[in-house]
């Protein structure tokens, strides 16, 4: 597949906000948003869809899937960032341009729900996208220190990364021992298994995959990792890293359950091939932005 890989932005880079899943709450946010990014130095261009509500959407399917394209087509614009996730963005894949989006590359961020943007750019475009912070969840306040400087990083570097530097206090667990190497591919583990068996559904094979999620139940989880298991996704990855699984516990904590740990360990042991889960990414305000 070709690979579009975005040029990395500098100071004075005018950056798109847009709004492709549900409505803020707090429309102030937006506006604390585009402070923070101003006081960096860069320009910001707010969507003209991005404070509509439409139930639980940002606006109608038009409006929200508008937005994204004017921002891939505005010249000037070098980077896009969601405002937040929410529900709604695989209804936008149909809609989208994606000739549009193969001839104007650019930094695209965001995580949650807009994982199934980041996947079917991929897909369709080969577009380099990064699951990372988003302008309302995590740059409205005070941005968490760990997360500023590895997504900064990540966007303006000259040079690679290189070895990542986790917290301190991180405690990645090992789930199955080994190394391997392999493109990143990933997001919202419920993004993921919604687009598998469609159009955008990426190819695994050969992938690190990365997964996080966010208020579901160990049930689900199961159900979801079992549909991973079941569509031969973690038969083609050379290796998995598990997120931050937020308020995934059991509604009722009187009846019996498996726990998210033990889901993702049996996962592990069935795949048998490098698995290391509790990595800093995910519905927290500590995380990682990731290429996928």
């Amino acid at each position: 597949m070709r690979q579009l890989k975005p040029e990395r932005l500098k100071k004075g880079d005018l950056i798109g906000i847009v709004s492709p899943a549900s409505p803020i709450a707090d429309p102030s946010k937006i506006n604390r948003g585009v402070h923070y990014l101003e006081s960096l130095g860069y320009r910001a261009i707010v969507g003209a869809n991005v404070t509509k509500t439409k139930g639980y959407l940002a606006g109608d399917d038009a409006e929200r899937a508008s937005d994204l394209e004017t921002m891939f087509s505005n010249r000037h614009v070098r980077a896009i960032i969601c405002v937040r996730g929410g529900y709604g963005t695989p209804r936008l894949l149909a809609r989208l341009n994606y000739r549009l989006i193969t001839q104007n590359p650019k930094i695209f961020v965001g995580f949650s729900d807009i994982t199934s943007l980041s996947m079917a750019f991929w897909k369709k475009c080969g577009l380099i996208t990064f699951h990372g912070p988003m302008l309302g969840v995590d740059m409205a306040d005070k941005i968490e220190p760990f997360t500023e400087d590895f997504f900064w990083r990540t966007l303006t570097s000259k040079e690679k990364l290189g070895r990542v530097s986790l917290p301190q206090d991180a405690s990645p667990i090992s789930f199955f021992p080994g190394k391997s190497t392999g493109r990143l591919l990933g997001g919202n583990l419920s993004m993921i298994v919604s687009m598998l068996g469609t159009p955008y559904q990426p190819n695994f094979n050969g992938t690190v995959l990365f997964i996080e999620e966010n208020g579901e139940e160990p049930y689900r989880v199961d159900r979801m990792m079992m549909q991973l298991r079941n569509a031969s996704v973690l038969s083609k990855t050379k290796a998995v890293l598990a997120g931050q699984f937020t308020d995934c516990v059991p509604e009722d904590p009187s009846k019996a359950s498996f726990s998210v740990e033990d889901i993702l360990h049996e996962s592990a042991t069935s795949a048998a091939k490098p698995f290391l889960a509790n990595m800093p990414f995910g519905h927290v305000g500590r995380k990682m932005t990731l290429p996928v």
